[in-house]
């Protein structure tokens, strides 16, 4: 996962009509989100920059960054 120096990853949590929410939550914040969204309701996230509610039931995806992005030509 790409990870800040916080220790957190990229998620993007996309909803119903379209709208997505991209979110830097931590490995168990993200477990807690995907055991959340089989149980439905509304699910209390902490992002990096605040408190996140969101209702389950209007979640049609959500991404998780598997790896740096990056930029250019170069093999690594």
């Amino acid at each position: 996962m790409a990870k800040d120096d916080g220790g957190r990853e990229q998620v993007t949590i996309g909803f119903k009509g379209g709208g997505a929410l991209p979110l830097r939550l931590t490995a168990d914040d993200r477990k807690a989100l995907l055991d959340a969204l089989e149980k439905g309701g509304w699910h209390e996230l902490s992002d990096a920059d605040g408190t996140v509610r969101i209702d389950c039931s209007q979640v049609v995806y959500v991404r998780s960054e598997s790896e740096e992005q990056r930029v250019g030509f170069g093999v690594s």
